[in-house]
Order: C-alpha cells, then structure tokens, then sequence
C-alpha cells in the first residue's frame, strides 16, 4: 500500500514538473530565441522546437519565433505541422514576405505543387510587386509543367511496355446512318491494317457503302510520318472507281507540339470526282489538360462567289492511357472527315460545305485488359438542310463500333 502511495506521489510531482515546464516561461524571449536558433542552424531541430514552444505559451504572437518553428517542421518533412505554423501567420500579417515564401516553398517540398501556386497567388494579392514571390510562382509553374510532361512520357512508356507486340494492328468498323426523311439507309464498312515502323505509321484501308441502293468500294492509305519529337504529320489519298465515292481523295497536314502542352495543324483535304473537284484548308488547335483533351478544327472551302466555313470541337476524357476515352464531337456545317454525300459521280459534298448543318457524336473506347483488343462505339445525330429544297432539314442518326486486334 505504501508503494502504490509512493508512486502516485512520484507521479503526480513528475506531472506538476512537466506542467510547470510546458505552460510557464519567465526568461527573456529575445535571448531563448537566439539560443533556439542557434540549436535549428545547428542541426538541433527538436530541441529548438521545444524552446520554441516554450516561448509561444507565454508569447503566442511572437511571429519570428511561430516562423522558425515552421521552418523546423518543413526542414524535418513535417510538412502539415509547418503549415499550420505558417497559416497561422499568414492570416494574420499578410505583409509578411519571409513567411509567404517559407508557406509556398514548404508545399513545394512536400510536393503539393498546385497548393504553393494557389498560395504564391495568394501571397502576390498582398504583395503584388515583390520579385521573389513572383521569381517562386514561376518556378512553381514550371515544376508542374515538368510533371506534368514527366506524367505523360511515363503514361507513353508504360503503353510501350503494354502493347510492346501491337505493332501491327488489324481493324474491321461498320456503321449504319438512318434518316427520318428523303434518303434510305446507308451502310458502310470496311477493314483496315495498321504497321508501326521507325519512321512513323502506315494503314491501308478498304472502305465500303451502300448509298443511294448504290454498292461501293473505296482504296486508302493514311500515313503518319515521325520527323522529331514535335513534329509529325499525316497524309492520305483514297481512290475508286465508284459513283458514291470520289474517284480521287487526298489530304496533308503537318502537326507540332507547344509548350505547356498546346499542339497546332495545318492542311489541306481535295476531293476530286470525275466531273468536279474541291479543296478545303482545315488546320487544329488542340490541348491537353490532365486527363482532358480539346481540340478545335475549322474547315474552310474557298470558292468564287463565297467562303464555305465549318467546324469541330472534339472533347475528351481519358482513363488509364490514351486507348481508353469517352469523346463527344460537336460540329457545325459539313465536315469531309466524315461520309461524303455523292450519287452519279457528281460531287453533292461541293454544295454541303454551303449548307446549314449540325452535327453531335459521341464515342467511346475501351481495351482488353491485355491491350491486345480495342472496341470503339459510336452514336450520332444531325441535323441537315436537304440539298434540292433549301429550308427543308431532316435529320440523321448514325451508329457505329470498330474493332482493332494485335496481331
């Protein structure tokens, strides 16, 4: 009994002692400051927080010491302990230039990239002319654009590790368009094989139609040239011998990739039936955003008497790599990438570029989880002024899906 008395009085003296220790301070701030720098700069960083604390018992506004404090948690990767140390400041005394820089380099150490912008713009509302904070913000801008850019070439070199042996790809699409008005159904389908060389990629494509109660085949090759990092290209040219196709198709058009992620286009598509032809200037602006995707193509066919313009806008939301998306496609007047409207070897696609027309699709993909099998749906609606009678519109609905096997 007298042991277990003994102990609770050993106990309850040790707690006073600890008690005493933890929320009285009688010496001179100033000089246990100094001393508790000295101990940080030292490598002594526990001991400097304990003098540190001390001090904010009895002083809690005592900035310089509240900021070393902070100082000492980012320098020992207690990043959430120097944040509250620093929040704390910055809330009150929004002048303070020393412990804005101390807040947005502790996020940037803990990797928290978009947290130091938003607080380096923070920090600027207050001190919008000071050079070091602006100096920050760009270097943290730049961190994020280095990952993000790091992110993507590691996404591509983890898709070359995953589909190392699809180099060659087999490809069979069919799609149908429904009108509610004026035409018959019209199918299409075709096959396509797809080889990745040094120099860029190569796809031969059969397509074929029934349009117009008219059978169709249609010969392409679409080419997708490699020059350097930031530039690439893409050419094609299709021919047939069939009414419902332009006997001749052609296309060019050179890409480059930005900086912060921006890529450019410009080209050309020529549509060449037997007794008409036409030319469109087209070209893209395209963005990249995380895992987003926007791109925005303008069509433009040149005549005489007026100008033809038309566009695209496509979005996209990609998943685990670029092979698997959800995409919506809005356009407004008629666009050549999609299926062209001839019938006895005239071009009636040289009058729909003058036409009022919308058009929305949208498509998925997805892959096997071996990425050996792509499948790709889409779904459509258009709305379109009818060619012989202005003002009159009817309106399309297009289904399809497309398959891609490695081979």
């Amino acid at each position: 009994m007298k042991i277990k008395v003994c102990i609770l009085i050993a106990v309850l003296i040790s707690s006073f002692d600890l008690m005493a220790q933890e929320y009285s301070f009688s010496g001179d701030p100033d000089i246990s400051f100094a001393a508790a720098r000295e101990m940080a700069f030292s490598g002594n960083h526990q001991g400097a927080r304990d003098t540190l604390k001390s001090i904010l018992i009895r002083y809690p506004e005592y900035t310089d010491v509240r900021s070393l404090l902070g100082k000492t948690y980012t320098w020992d990767g207690a990043y959430d302990d120097a944040r509250l140390q620093f929040n704390w400041i910055t809330s009150r005394e929004q002048q303070n230039k020393e412990v804005w820089i101390a807040a947005v380099k502790n996020e940037i150490y803990a990797q928290n990239e978009h947290i130091a912008l938003g607080l380096a713009n923070k920090a600027l509302i207050h001190l919008p002319e000071e050079a070091s904070l602006i100096s920050l913000k760009a270097e943290v801008i730049h961190r994020i654009q280095t990952k993000q850019e790091s992110k993507n070439a590691g996404a591509e070199g983890d898709e070359k590790i995953e589909i190392k042996h699809s180099k060659n790809l087999l490809e069979f699409g069919n799609a149908i368009d429904v009108f509610d008005a004026f035409y018959e159904p019209m199918l299409y389908a075709s096959v396509a094989y797809t080889r990745e060389t040094r120099f860029g990629k190569l796809m031969p494509r059969i397509n074929y139609s029934n349009r117009f109660n008219t059978n169709g085949v249609q010969y392409e090759l679409d080419v997708y040239p490699r020059f350097s990092k930031k530039l690439h290209g893409y050419l094609n040219y299709g021919y047939s011998r069939d009414a419902i196709y332009p006997t001749h198709r052609a296309g060019a058009e050179l890409y480059m990739n930005l900086p912060k992620a921006v890529e450019l286009s410009a080209g050309m598509r020529y549509l060449g039936f037997a007794t008409s032809n036409t030319t469109i200037l087209t070209g893209s602006i395209g963005l990249y955003r995380g895992d987003y995707y926007f791109s925005l193509r303008p069509y433009i066919t040149p005549r005489r008497n007026q100008t033809g313009i038309s566009g695209n806008l496509l979005g996209r939301r990609y998943f685990k790599n670029k092979y698997n998306y959800l995409g919506v496609n809005l356009g407004i007047g008629y666009a050549p990438e999609l299926r062209q409207l001839s019938a006895n070897n005239i071009l009636l696609a040289e009058t729909l570029f003058f036409i009022e027309s919308q058009q929305l699709l949208l498509e998925y993909q997805f892959t096997s989880g071996d990425m050996a099998h792509r499948y790709r749906a889409n779904l459509g609606i258009t709305r379109q002024e009818y060619i012989p009678s202005p003002g009159s519109f009817f309106w399309a609905f297009t289904a399809g899906v497309l398959y891609q096997v490695a081979l």
